[in-house]
């Protein structure tokens, strides 16, 4: 992934959301970070609709992080609906849930999360994590629509 590849933040709690952001900035990813608050405004980003209707307000993301507990439509729900599209299936998705049930875990990969990691209680570890999460899908993983996964 590239420092110019957009990433979608599916994030409903501001605090959440602005400490997620300050620890890609301080992990040093200065990809452009798009936030939606619930399901729904992520759908309608995803399908460029309502007020996303074209590509500059909704650019195609490279990697979705998603919260699970939305409001409204949730975000099992949108992960479903990402991955029972054909033109959205191939964005990896990274379930971030403050829920650590086995049954969240479960539903969420077999509706074909790409990983389930769970959000850390402290600001060291949520550095931490998003670390790791930059060591693997910006430095080691290939992602699809690429040049360089030909």
């Amino acid at each position: 992934m590239s420092p110019d590849d957009p990433m979608l933040l599916v994030e409903d709690t501001p605090e959440d959301y602005e400490a997620t952001v300050r620890a890609f900035r301080k992990a040093g990813l200065t990809n452009p970070i798009h936030r939606c608050t619930d399901g729904d405004d992520a759908l309608d980003y995803l399908h460029q609709r309502g007020a996303y209707a074209s590509a500059e307000r909704a650019p195609r993301p490279s990697l979705i992080l998603l919260d699970l507990n939305l409001p409204g439509t949730d975000g099992k729900e949108v992960l479903v609906e990402i991955k029972t599209n054909s033109d959205l299936r191939s964005i990896p998705v990274i379930m971030f849930s403050s829920s650590s049930d086995p049954r969240d875990i479960e539903r969420c990969y077999a509706a074909g999360a790409n990983s389930y990691v769970p959000k850390p209680m402290s600001v060291a570890g949520l550095f931490d994590t998003i670390v790791q999460l930059k060591e693997f899908w910006f430095r080691t993983a290939l992602l699809p629509g690429r040049d360089d996964c030909q």
